[in-house]
């Protein structure tokens, strides 16, 4: 069974999924050993320790693939990659999922923020349009082939355009083809059960940190 049939049977067998955040081959491996059944590439861990940075978009596709690359062989469990905004519009989602399929990356969260993007949980974020993300997520849906990649579609505008927005663009989002939705910084436990509310048959990603 390939990982991304592994990272999809987790997802309907497992009524809750911890995915501990890692940022290099160690680090994954610890998660690992520790019995963890997946892990998931931290952009901002990436950015932190790789180049001492932020993550305010410094990074770039080949340094976050190379990143990645590493990662994926040094491990024998499911591996969701950050890629960001996909790296530029429609055409680049494409090129960057099949690069991450190659790879042998089992998922990929793909959010609609606007290059650079910064950190989930910073300020001053902005957002491109529900029509522009929505193109990005077919466009991902389709460039995975016949790899199963399991594709989280991640809305960042609860901080800009408030919580029932970023609920619409996730319902909107996952009937355009993503596997997952992930509202980013909901502000109290009361909105995380909104978010779960609203979207009552779609998988949620909650981000603890």
């Amino acid at each position: 069974m390939s990982f991304g049939n592994q990272l999809r049977t987790r997802l309907e067998q497992s009524e809750i999924l911890v995915i501990p955040g890692i940022y290099d081959c160690l680090s994954a491996k610890i998660a690992e050993q520790l019995g963890f059944e997946v892990v998931a590439t931290s952009g901002f861990g990436i950015a932190a320790s790789s180049l001492g940075l932020p993550d305010y978009g410094f990074l770039t596709a080949t340094e976050m693939f190379y990143s990645i690359g590493r990662i994926v062989r040094s491990i024998n469990i499911p591996l969701i990659a950050d890629l960001d905004t996909g790296y530029g519009n429609v055409l680049n989602v494409i090129r960057t999922v099949k690069d991450a399929v190659n790879l042998g990356v089992s998922g990929i969260l793909l959010e609609d923020q606007e290059w650079p993007k910064k950190c989930g949980h910073f300020e001053g974020k902005r957002v491109i349009s529900t029509s522009e993300h929505i193109a990005k997520i077919k466009a991902a849906v389709e460039a995975r082939g016949e790899s199963n990649l399991v594709i989280i579609g991640r809305t960042d505008a609860r901080a800009s355009l408030g919580l029932d927005e970023a609920i619409n663009r996730g319902n909107a989002y996952f009937e355009a083809g993503a596997d997952a939705i992930f509202i980013e910084a909901p502000q109290s436990q009361e909105e995380l059960v909104k978010i779960a509310e609203a979207l009552p048959n779609i998988p949620l990603v909650a981000n603890i940190i």
